[in-house]
């Protein structure tokens, strides 16, 4: 491998490109605002996620739909959704939020991490008139209430109304997922999907996320919403209760027909995560004792694979490390914060493409850009928490690898870079299968290299892969190009946190 530096060349332009040995690169433009557009666009692609609304084109060119999932047929909706047989007894409204990736189900663990990333970038921002109410152009745009929280308060609604209600068994528990009973095919827009849409059985990870973004959002919403804020509070309260009386409750890993099964046997990090949370909005002892009794807490959480749904401590840590709270460690908190930084600077110093993410086994996981922007965020945060320069450095170089510095040498945000994904996995912005469909929004990544490539195309294609060449821009390679709402999530906290330093 060899790194050409031509940092020092900073005159803006269009159109530059560099030779060396022979080859020549794509063309490539030197300017300001980039990383702003990128986090405005990331979150853009969060209200044609929505579920049970109406995408305007009026706000959306091109991407304007009917309501998915509102009961109008052929949809039976989400309305009045009943449970799997045998699970319950009762029917909920569960319809809103997000389409969890390209299709759509919608599932409380996936909703959850990626809900707490969009209110944690507006908590972390050191510039928050950048969020401000009217920037996303999003049908709650001028209601005085900045916009990334309108998007966000969409998915968090719908969580708060997958909880079992009082009265019921495993009451204050929350249901997993809802879904269709059956896969569906591609491409199918939401508002036509004709299939039994279910609510899947209550489990402690679901429960103790919606413990976690609850306690968040009674903080984040109370000086816009007070009453929103405090039913956020007591959903919190009763969900957190809930998982201490039914602590393994797990969701079955076998139940994967019409949605993903989101199975997570150890539930461990999710209580960390959401008695961080509650301990932080509350300053209640008995969310304290438990962090402090938490093996977690003292352990070296940092993975060399990155966190994610299903590896939430290291969201308990950063939220511990950078909200004001009284615990008495907490100095010791934020030191870990930065020595995690620091094995994740290891890696990626030691990296010929410059990324925090090295697997040992070098077995590139599903998803594995949001596991090298999740590293980033550890690393941002070091920064955050000290100001040092390297920080910054190694979260502009771990980027560079997302936007083309790759094997494959293309980017994997759509719309961004001269050879960029476009064919990710859904069943609405299916133009690769019908051409009167879009493609992705601009500002939404792709999953990535996986080593795994459980899909049939990716079987055809790329049998014997190595790591980074395990992809393919193609729709109905789910497992290497899939969209997903928790990878937009930390791609648009990683691009805040950038364009909050030097105006980007």
């Amino acid at each position: 491998m060899h790194s050409l530096d031509f940092s020092r060349y900073t005159r803006s332009g269009t159109g530059y490109t560099i030779t060396a040995d022979g080859e020549t690169s794509h063309p490539f433009d030197i300017g300001e605002g980039f990383w702003e557009k990128l986090r405005t666009d990331a979150l853009k692609f969060y209200y044609t996620q929505r579920s049970g609304i109406e995408i305007l084109d009026s706000l959306r060119p091109g991407y304007g739909r009917p309501a998915g999932h509102v009961g109008v047929a052929p949809n039976q909706g989400d309305t009045n959704v009943p449970c799997q047989p045998g699970v319950c007894d009762y029917t909920l409204d569960v319809s809103g939020g997000w389409y969890d990736a390209g299709d759509h189900g919608k599932y409380v663990v996936n909703g959850g991490i990626s809900v707490h990333q969009l209110m944690s970038e507006y908590e972390r921002s050191r510039e928050p008139w950048t969020l401000r109410d009217g920037t996303l152009n999003i049908p709650e745009s001028r209601n005085r209430v900045p916009d990334i929280l309108d998007e966000a308060r969409w998915e968090q609604e719908f969580l708060l109304s997958m909880q079992v209600p009082a009265g019921k068994p495993l009451a204050g528990m929350a249901h997993h997922k809802i879904h269709d009973a059956t896969w569906t095919g591609l491409p199918l827009m939401p508002h036509l999907d004709d299939r039994l849409r279910e609510l899947h059985a209550p489990s402690t990870a679901a429960t103790l996320n919606l413990a976690a973004t609850a306690a968040q959002s009674a903080r984040v919403f109370w000086p816009y919403d007070r009453a929103f804020a405090l039913r956020n509070l007591a959903a919190a309260k009763t969900a957190w209760a809930a998982a201490k009386a039914n602590p393994d409750r797990i969701a079955d890993p076998a139940d994967g027909n019409g949605g993903g099964t989101y199975s997570d046997p150890d539930v461990s990090d999710e209580f960390y995560w959401a008695a961080a949370e509650l301990y932080i909005t509350t300053g209640a002892r008995e969310f304290k004792d438990f962090i402090l009794a938490s093996p977690h807490h003292t352990a070296d959480i940092w993975r060399e694979r990155g966190f994610d749904w299903g590896n939430t401590a290291q969201l308990g840590r950063l939220e511990l490390a950078t909200r004001p709270n009284h615990l008495p460690d907490r100095h010791r908190v934020r030191a870990s914060v930065v020595q995690g930084a620091e094995k994740y600077l290891a890696t990626q110093k030691a990296h010929p493409y410059g990324i925090p993410y090295a697997p040992s086994d070098n077995v590139y996981d599903w998803g594995s850009n949001n596991l090298i922007i999740n590293n980033l965020a550890v690393i941002a945060t070091a920064y955050d928490l000290t100001g040092k320069e390297r920080y910054l450095d190694g979260v502009l170089q771990g980027m560079d690898y997302i936007f083309g510095r790759n094997a494959l040498n293309q980017s994997y945000v759509t719309g961004y870079g001269e050879v960029a994904s476009k064919n990710q996995h859904s069943r609405w912005y299916a133009r690769q299968l019908n051409p009167d469909l879009p493609n992705p929004p601009v500002g939404t990544l792709s999953g990535g290299p996986n080593s795994s490539i459980q899909d049939p195309v990716a079987q055809q294609k790329l049998q014997g892969c190595e790591p980074q060449f395990c992809y393919l821009d193609d729709i109905e390679s789910w497992s290497t190009n899939e969209l997903t709402i928790n990878w937009n999530a930390p791609l648009s906290w990683i691009s805040a946190f950038i364009a909050d330093q030097d105006r980007g």
